[in-house]
């Protein structure tokens, strides 16, 4: 796989990033026993904290909404990031080198080397433009914003910024900071010409285009004068860094709205985004120079935190509750054709999918000017669901007057409502399409079936739980395997190595209990545990447990436990480990004793007499380890 970033970049990313430093820049954290913090759960509402941190290996749980992790983890869910793009962010801000396998170039297509240059590239010329918006020339550029109700604190929340007319400002900066031709022609800042290379972007507004990491990958520019013989926006051409299908702007100032409000708002420009997070809408984007499409579908649907397969079943027959994703387009003909292309993307989602239409056919920077940021927050809550939208738009661009129209409009509409998941809310719009026609819900339905018009098939999914061990299982002996194998975890310095290594996995009663223990003993047991390592000998537990174990184990390592004083930590864990291992001794006594009084009826002396020796060992070493307790 190209771009694979190496393990021993994870792991020492894992080891510089303090997981209470970068979980305390979200949540407050308060200490809660020995070597535990705790606060509320960024992930979900709660009154009471049950999002439990462990620093000393490195995890973080919550009891309430049973998700956890590393501080990679954190930062992937937290921003809405890929685990690419969170190592590479963590390893940035922890001066960590990411160093990817033999063979294979970066995930973004180039080596590292060459990466770095070109993000440095666009950062200098970010801050160029920037510097240039106060400059004489830039007076158009201010008027512009300012005629949109944009002041000065505005433009540098998003980095807005002017390219001076000339043909070759930006370049001469750019050298004199170091960076070669090649360089800048692979940025995509500088075009090719004739007589060598220039400017791409000269006398216009510009906006900084940036990753979701934040780092500027391109820009965007509006013509300001009417001398410029170029496009109303230009972009940045195609780059090894610049891919227009799969860049949103704004994504780097929405990402954290995103992922906790679970909505999405697509505008169409950059004013737009603009006035929408100026007017409280902080999770809006929008597509640079391009259409909505499949590539920009993966980006939202990860920001969304939606992993669902698709054409997979959902709870209730329809789109699971995994957030709302609204498109916002002008009130003409144009707009319209954009939502219905939107709707092409639609079974894509597994998120509800909306369309907001401004009755009046303003945009949301127009409706800001115009009637303020409550006007934006009303075009946003007045959404309309896209199915909605788009059966009455084909509705009404037939003649429903004639039966040629109403039979016609019905074959037109009806692969839109078949491809509706919800079997309630399909029979809904049967009913309206019948309605706008005057038929019966019955013939609808009839000319519906008969449709050869696309279906959307849902494939079985289980929705069977995790196996979990229960906080207060009835078994006490239960209870003991997981307050053992919770302290194991959390302190494993403190573990009796020998002991706790010896121990088989019939050992335990519970079978997600036995699977931790498998997990422990295939990542070297406790012994494998070197000085200073809990949190990397913890994550390699992890590794290996099976899938469905991962969240127990993510459990138990946070989980409360009733010592609280750091002084009785070591006697705490050593006790338990000696707790299970009597019963253990205990319980294979009882099978000897068992075996013997079998033998006293067969008569077989020499087996008799083994036996009775393992016995008498067995009741010597649990003595002993009773006498330690």
């Amino acid at each position: 796989m190209a771009g694979l970033i190496k393990r021993e970049t994870v792991d020492e990313v894992r080891a510089r990033a303090r997981i209470e430093e970068v979980v305390g820049q979200h949540v407050t954290l308060k200490t809660a026993g020995v070597g535990s913090m705790k606060g509320l759960c960024p992930f979900h509402d709660e009154r009471t904290a049950s999002f439990h941190v462990r620093p000393h290996v490195g995890r973080w749980h919550c009891f309430g909404c049973n998700q956890g992790g590393d501080v990679i983890s954190f930062i992937q869910q937290i921003d809405a990031l890929s685990f690419a793009d969170a190592v590479e962010y963590l390893a940035g801000k922890y001066g960590v080198t990411v160093q990817y396998e033999a063979g294979s170039s970066t995930r973004k297509g180039m080596d590292t080397g060459t990466r770095a240059r070109l993000l440095d590239a666009h950062r200098v010329a970010a801050q160029f433009y920037a510097e240039q918006l106060d400059t004489p020339g830039a007076a158009a550029g201010r008027e512009f914003l300012t005629a949109r109700s944009f002041d000065r604190e505005a433009a540098e929340t998003f980095g807005v910024g002017f390219a001076p007319t000339g043909w070759d400002n930006l370049m001469r900066h750019l050298r004199g900071r170091g960076f070669t031709e090649e360089e800048l022609t692979a940025s995509g800042l500088v075009s090719q010409g004739q007589r060598g290379i220039y400017d791409r972007f000269r006398g216009r507004l510009v906006w900084p285009i940036r990753d979701v990491t934040g780092e500027v990958i391109g820009f965007g520019a509006r013509k300001l004068f009417d001398e410029d013989q170029g496009p109303k926006y230009l972009n940045t051409p195609e780059t090894a860094l610049y891919k227009k299908s799969q860049v949103l702007y704004g994504i780097d100032l929405a990402r954290r709205a995103i992922a906790k409000e679970k909505k999405i708002v697509v505008v169409e420009g950059y004013t737009d985004v603009m006035a929408a997070h100026l007017s409280g809408v902080p999770y809006a984007v929008a597509t640079c120079g391009t259409a909505f499409g499949g590539e920009h579908v993966r980006v939202v649907r990860r920001m969304l935190g939606d992993t669902s397969t698709i054409g997979g079943v959902q709870l209730s027959g329809g789109k699971s509750l995994g957030g709302e994703v609204i498109f916002t387009f002008d009130g003409d003909e144009a707009g319209r054709k954009a939502a219905l292309r939107a709707f092409g993307e639609d079974e894509r989602f597994f998120a509800q999918t909306f369309v907001a239409i401004s009755p009046g056919g303003m945009d949301p920077c127009e409706l800001r000017m115009s009637g303020g940021p409550q006007a934006v927050q009303s075009l946003v809550s007045a959404r309309k669901p896209l199915f909605e939208f788009v059966i009455d738009s084909i509705m009404r661009s037939f003649d429903l007057d004639t039966a040629e129209g109403r039979v016609a409009a019905v074959r037109d509409v009806a692969p839109v409502v078949a491809s509706i998941r919800d079997n309630a809310l399909r029979s809904e719009y049967e009913r309206r399409v019948a309605g706008h026609t005057g038929m019966s819900p019955r013939e609808i339905r009839t000319m519906m079936q008969q449709s050869s018009g696309r279906q959307r098939t849902a494939a079985a999914s289980s929705t069977a739980s995790p196996p979990r061990l229960a906080a207060s299982p009835r078994d006490p002996l239960a209870r003991l395997e997981r307050e053992m194998l919770a302290a194991v975890l959390q302190f494993p310095e403190s573990v009796p190595a020998e002991t706790f290594d010896a121990l088989g996995s019939d050992t335990f009663t519970a079978a997600a209990a036995r699977s931790v223990h498998d997990a422990i003993r295939a990542a070297g047991g406790v012994g494998a545990l070197q000085e200073g390592e809990s949190a990397a000998w913890v994550a390699r537990v992890i590794n290996e447990a099976p899938e469905q174990i991962k969240t127990v184990v993510s459990e138990l390592v946070t989980v409360p436990l009733p010592q609280d004083r750091p002084e009785g930590i070591e006697d705490y864990v050593r006790g338990l480990v000696v707790k299970v291992v009597d019963v253990v001794l205990t319980r294979r006594i009882a099978e000897e004793r068992s075996r013997l009084s079998r033998m006293e009826t067969q008569g077989n002396t020499e087996d008799y007499q083994q036996i009775l020796q393992d016995l008498l060992a067995l009741e010597q070493h649990r003595r002993q380890l009773r006498a330690v307790m």
